[in-house]
């Protein structure tokens, strides 16, 4: 029995001895990795850092990049317009006002078409900027921060970009216009909703109960826009809105004998010309069928048919660009 106790205690020694050798092994093993994963990010960032971030990504990734944008703005114009809802000479236009007067240009790795693309596609698709990353094969920053920089540029084009009042004379031979002589153009306010901070959504909030912020826009015969303000909160009324756009140093100018066309919210006076209150009015009611039965409503159907220009203006502002649609 001694015999057996002494056997037991030997095979327990060897278990030990080994089990402690094995630990060892293993920890000089960890030891190792640790340094060699340390040299080798040593070595990466000190040769990878010599070339930039998108050719590290292989030439796959920016034949992607070069393929899309020569896919949208060259190929055709229904697929230009379908995505930036403008065809292929106008995006060019574009992209040549934003260098010679915006002053923005391209960069080292986005050209200046990639960049006005960013902006049109989050304008015209009311997409996240995580979707147009995808879209672009580019990162969220590099689409944030040139979405920006092409928001100032256009901000630059507005004297470009904005149309000169002209106003209707007597060889006017528009129906809806030749009965409006020294008129400029109609103005009107209207609705673009937004997302604002719980604190000031009493603010924004219109008399319909969206949270909206309140845009007057002017705009010529043609529907052309001369003057846009935003900016204002949901809750003010057109009338003030006007006042202040009138009181600002580069605001609404209107010379003497010259005016605007102008619905009942706002006040008939010295530039602006609104219809009789009290009297049938909008442009369905006449489209309807039905006939003027005085004076009064004969000036208010010719004023609707005119001042409407303003409503088809916001009509396709609205229309073509889906970010002004929601909020």
């Amino acid at each position: 029995m001694d015999e057996n106790i002494n056997d037991f205690d030997d095979e327990s020694n060897d278990e030990l001895e080994l089990y402690v050798v094995l630990q060892v092994v293993m920890q000089e093993l960890f030891a190792l990795c640790t340094v060699a994963s340390v040299v080798i990010q040593v070595i990466l960032k000190k040769y990878l850092s010599r070339y930039p971030r998108n050719l590290i990504r292989g030439p796959n990734r920016l034949q992607e990049q070069m393929d899309h944008i020569n896919r949208l703005v060259r190929e055709s114009d229904i697929t230009c317009i379908e995505q930036l809802r403008m065809d292929r000479r106008s995006f060019m236009t574009l992209c040549n006002m934003i260098h010679a007067i915006g002053g923005l240009g391209p960069s080292k790795h986005v050209t200046l078409e990639e960049k006005v693309a960013f902006f049109l596609f989050i304008l015209a698709q009311h997409l996240k900027i995580r979707n147009v990353k995808f879209n672009f094969y580019r990162s969220g920053q590099t689409v944030s921060r040139y979405v920006n920089d092409v928001l100032k540029a256009v901000l630059r084009l507005q004297a470009n970009l904005l149309s000169t009042p002209n106003p209707i004379t007597e060889a006017n031979t528009d129906p809806r216009w030749n009965c409006f002589q020294n008129c400029l153009g109609a103005l009107d306010g209207t609705y673009i909703r937004v997302r604002v901070p719980l604190i000031h959504q009493g603010r924004y909030r219109t008399r319909k109960g969206d949270i909206a912020t309140n845009v007057l826009g002017v705009c010529s015969q043609q529907m052309n826009f001369i003057y846009v303000l935003p900016g204002w909160e949901g809750s003010a009324a057109d009338s003030r809105v006007l006042r202040d756009a009138i009181n600002r140093p580069n605001g609404v100018r209107i010379p003497n004998g010259y005016y605007y066309l102008v619905d009942a919210g706002y006040t008939n006076g010295q530039g602006f010309l609104a219809p009789y209150r009290g009297q049938r009015y909008h442009v369905s009611i006449w489209r309807e069928g039905a006939t003027p039965s005085n004076y009064q409503e004969y000036f208010n159907m010719k004023h609707a048919q005119a001042r409407n220009v303003i409503e088809r203006s916001f009509g396709l502002l609205k229309m073509r660009w889906a970010i002004l649609r929601s909020a």
